[in-house]
């Protein structure tokens, strides 16, 4: 389910080191997405996840956000415990699974190298996640997942960065939304520990306390 109202085009010509990273690799890899990964979820869903990028092997691969990496099978199954989809997570496309309430995307549509997007590339593709955020009408909550996404989010609803400081399980009060910080739920960080399933377990319980309450 592709927000594609707010989506770039296949071939978006924004972000010159990314077009050429994306050429090499649809050559080497014609079978692949290769392209900037579209959001996925519900239009009408309360709650944004915002990522970074997509991975190289992983959504860059399969064409949907978090789907063929170890970052996925954390965001989704802790998504189907706390409600917020439902079916099976397959690490592919084509499988059962069904966001709830719930669109994903990133703050950086295509893969950067080294899964390093610079400040410019960032600053180029925020304007997909304002037309992301501006596609859901009910919104009201959005999870970030980790700094880049926190940041990227924060401008793109009007606010400055100096003013929200990206914390794990911080709660940042923008406007009517209600943006919560998580550490990304990278392997990298999983394995250092820097991030826990109990830890992104409790960002997403807080998320689903605050929507069952209406935000109060």
């Amino acid at each position: 389910m592709p927000l594609t109202a707010s989506d770039p085009g296949r071939n978006c010509p924004l972000c010159p080191r990314l077009v050429a990273f994306r050429e090499e690799w649809r050559a080497k890899q014609p079978e692949w997405n290769n392209a900037p990964v579209p959001s996925f979820g519900v239009e009408e869903g309360r709650l944004l996840i915002v990522g970074l990028a997509p991975g190289l092997r992983g959504a860059n691969r399969t064409g949907r956000p978090f789907t063929g990496d170890y970052a996925g099978d954390l965001l989704y199954q802790t998504m189907l415990d706390f409600g917020f989809a439902r079916g099976v997570f397959e690490t592919r496309p084509d499988d059962s699974l069904t966001p709830i309430d719930t669109a994903i995307t990133n703050a950086v549509r295509c893969v950067p190298p080294e899964n390093k997007p610079t400040t410019d590339e960032i600053r180029t593709c925020r304007t997909f996640l304002s037309g992301t955020v501006a596609t859901m009408p009910r919104l009201r909550a959005i999870i970030a997942l980790g700094k880049i996404a926190h940041d990227s989010a924060v401008v793109a609803l009007g606010e400055r960065m100096s003013r929200h400081k990206f914390g794990h399980r911080a709660r940042h009060n923008i406007g009517s939304l209600s943006v919560f910080d998580s550490y990304h739920c990278s392997r990298y960080n999983t394995n250092t520990g820097v991030l826990t399933p109990e830890m992104f377990r409790a960002v997403f319980s807080d998320v689903r306390a605050f929507l069952d309450s209406d935000g109060s």
